[in-house]
């Protein structure tokens, strides 16, 4: 087996916490947010020792709160301004909970669970309060070995989140980006929050333009391992990777970027031959190739909307580089961006409300929004270093970036729309750009 091939085994997907039902669960009530800074305050108990705790009861407690931190929907209060026991009591048996200790201290949420280790397992079981009704939200229990415990934090503090807005968190998602810390440009994978960074493969060649299928199983990416020529290649979840796809599509063309499709059966393929770029659109097994664009232009970047029926892209038709949108099903294309001589790199929101793309703006490119129609256009991040690559997360509610605004380009993360809360999320001495964020982990029972 080659080296890469291990890689992908043993560190790029690894296996994903069990989640099992509690004895009781109530269904998610979405709780209006608080007027007073438009964030819940949440109160995070050290969760019950059943046996085997340790140091994991306060590893545990802090990584929810880091988590919800994390969602900025979220403040965590600190353990000292609590009225009550700063530890949980038993789930099974406890007396009634006294919402009248949290009201006071401005609690929104009550987070009080127990956790148990027994030599390779791990249980973790929650219990989440709306503190204003005195009303429990969601009760679950959470299985794995120790070393899972991190990421089942992450993983409680999405299901909290999601408890109170409908719409779960996205602290214990992932995302692929390209680095050269170890030499040559290669995949690596990390959480969202910039935990638990990892390589995902070690062909030493140039790598980049990682993208992952919507069931999160396959990132495909490009690569120049052979003969020194970009195509396509992927790696799969608990298999050997198959390596490159598409060998036979345009024979002796050379791909530069695929980007899966809302339904995850089909590619956009951008294709080179002789200097002029095009968008293809394959199925996933390499059949039924059909050219979606066949102008003496440049055309790259493909982007779908999240209903799989439109896809923006990048042309310089009209002499510049410009976003455009075709209607898959007519092949009707329209302009979007009129402002700016320089606009590119589109990528539409999971909610389908945006379009974030670059715009270069004086010597540096800034990240804009455009809604789908080209109503409304504004920046969202402006800097004078480059600031690049837009991704967004599974909940539309934020939007990784790469930057060089502290030096050597890194990966940020910032609230969308509003481009607030700047968080860096890579601080190695390397390069570290294409961001893409993954969609919501999937849930094991």
């Amino acid at each position: 087996m080659s080296r890469a091939r291990v890689a992908l085994i043993g560190l790029f997907f690894v296996a994903l916490p069990t989640a099992a039902l509690a004895q009781e669960e109530n269904p998610a009530v979405v709780v209006p947010p608080p007027a007073e800074g438009g964030v819940y305050k949440a109160a995070v108990q050290r969760f019950f020792d059943l046996g085997g705790g340790g140091e994991a009861l306060d590893s545990v407690r802090a990584g929810i709160g880091d988590a919800l931190e994390f969602s900025s929907l979220f403040k965590v209060l600190p353990h000292g301004a609590y009225l009550a026991s700063d530890s949980s009591a038993r789930l099974e048996g406890s007396p009634p909970l006294v919402c009248s200790d949290w009201r006071q201290i401005g609690a929104d949420a009550l987070v009080e669970g127990e956790l148990s280790q027994s030599g390779k397992e791990a249980t973790v079981e929650f219990r989440v309060w709306d503190v204003s009704r005195c009303t429990k939200l969601l009760r679950k229990r959470y299985t794995g070995p120790p070393s899972d415990l991190p990421r089942i934090s992450r993983r409680i503090a999405d299901e909290i989140v999601g408890a109170f807005t409908g719409k779960p968190g996205v602290a214990s998602t992932e995302m692929a980006f390209i680095s050269n810390r170890t030499g040559a440009p290669e995949v690596f994978i990390m959480g969202a929050d910039g935990s638990d960074v990892r390589q995902a493969t070690h062909n030493k060649s140039i790598n980049n333009f990682p993208g992952w299928s919507p069931d999160g199983n396959t990132i495909i990416y490009t690569s120049y391992r052979e003969a020194h020529r970009p195509a396509l290649y992927v790696l799969t979840r608990g298999t050997q990777s198959p390596g490159r796809v598409f060998r036979n599509l345009v024979p002796g063309a050379q791909q530069f970027r695929g980007v899966f499709d809302p339904s995850g059966g089909k590619v956009a393929v951008v294709i080179s031959v002789e200097g002029n770029s095009d968008i293809w659109l394959v199925n996933r097994d390499g059949t039924g190739a059909r050219r979606l664009t066949n102008e003496r232009s440049l055309e790259v970047s493909p982007s779908f909307s999240p209903d799989g029926h439109r896809m923006a892209f990048v042309s310089d038709r009209a002499g510049s580089p410009q976003i455009y949108v075709m209607d898959l099903d007519s092949g009707n294309v329209r302009r979007l961006t009129f402002n700016g001589g320089y606009n590119t790199a589109p990528a539409w929101s999971p909610d389908g409300k945006w379009i974030a793309y670059e715009s270069r703006v004086g010597g540096g490119f800034d990240l804009w929004l455009i809604d789908p129609e080209g109503t409304t256009n504004s920046p969202i991040v402006e800097n004078p270093r480059d600031d690049v690559s837009a991704t967004w997360s599974p909940d539309s509610r934020k939007i990784a970036f790469s930057s060089d605004r502290r030096g050597r380009p890194s990966i940020f993360v910032v609230d969308a729309p509003t481009g607030t809360n700047l968080r860096q999320l890579t601080r190695e001495g390397s390069t570290n750009t294409s961001p893409a964020w993954g969609p919501y982990v999937r849930e094991l029972r």
